[in-house]
């Protein structure tokens, strides 16, 4: 059977009719090289009943139209749901492959010689996919870039968000670089990731908030991941998750976090730049309804003269 381009993860508990919501928001993609994990923490609302009739899962946790496989878990949170999920597709994969065994190391092979990887995509519930092109802008601008590279490195391809709470689009940085991952990597819902990169590297649960941004750190700085920004919005954020109701634990999990990828001399420069260029008014008028969208028009246009300086000197 072949591999589809895109995994989507969806992890949930107690997610009431929104669960559904992001579910059609999927299924109404145009694009339809796609598998959907569903991993529920044991919900009691009702949700997971209500996901069954609708979509015909069987006993065994399949769909009627065989996309979509339900898996049913205690967990420990967002993070833990998701290296749940993780392991779940690897182990699947593991099992179909079990006999493509490389000679040398007895291991099975993720991706035969020669095969192009999936990529992995997490959609929490209550967000939804920008628009129902969305899969399809994403795979024609991972392959027309594959086709252009002539490889494929293990890459993280990302876009923009827009955040249904202040009704405006997040852009991300288009060139990651030590700045960038000392001040704001795109969120996990601007994210697709090489299945390969996802494999090894699962979200480290020590981090209760930020583990997703010590993640793509982790694939930036050790696995050597090339980044490529999209230029694409992906998602309708819905906002107000934990990181959001958990900002003095979001701060002190970051400032942790880079100590283990940036030098002491680097993080004592990006703090004086982050007084300088006043981070908290700026996360002010990032968050509110009034200002939002004008704070990010002038965020973005920066971005895209920062971006073609860094193309001149490529």
């Amino acid at each position: 059977m072949k591999k589809p381009f895109f995994t989507i993860i969806v992890v949930s508990y107690n997610p009431g009719k929104r669960i559904i919501d992001t579910i059609e928001s999927i299924k109404k993609q145009t694009y339809d090289s796609y598998r959907v994990l569903v991993k529920d923490g044991m919900s009691t609302d009702g949700s997971i009943d209500m996901l069954r009739e609708k979509y015909r899962f069987s006993a065994d946790g399949k769909d009627a139209e065989g996309k979509m496989t339900l898996v049913e878990s205690c967990d420990n949170g967002i993070y833990h749901a998701m290296n749940i999920a993780v392991s779940y597709l690897e182990e699947k994969i593991i099992d179909a492959r079990g006999k493509d065994l490389d000679e040398q190391t007895d291991e099975v092979r993720i991706l035969r010689a020669g095969e192009a990887p999936s990529y992995i995509y997490f959609l929490n519930c209550g967000d939804e996919f920008r628009d129902e092109n969305v899969l399809q802008n994403v795979h024609d601008f991972i392959v027309s870039r594959q086709e252009k590279e002539g490889t494929t490195l293990p890459t993280i391809f990302y876009g923009d968000i827009f955040d249904q709470t202040t009704g405006n689009r997040i852009p991300s940085n288009p060139h990651i670089d030590d700045y960038a991952c000392y001040r704001n990597v795109p969120s996990h819902q601007a994210c697709f990731y090489d299945e390969r990169l996802m494999f090894g590297n699962h979200f480290d649960l020590k981090y209760k908030v930020r583990a997703d941004y010590e993640q793509f750190l982790r694939c930036f700085y050790r696995e050597k991941a090339v980044t490529d920004y999209m230029g694409i919005t992906i998602a309708n954020y819905e906002g107000g998750g934990y990181s959001a109701q958990n900002k003095k634990i979001s701060e002190e999990e970051r400032k942790e976090i880079i100590k283990h990828y940036l030098t002491g001399s680097q993080i004592r420069k990006y703090d004086f730049l982050r007084v300088v260029t006043l981070a908290r008014f700026r996360t002010f008028l990032d968050s509110n309804k009034v200002t939002s969208k004008g704070y990010n028009l002038v965020k973005n246009a920066i971005y895209n003269v920062r971006g073609k300086r860094e193309d001149k000197k490529n």
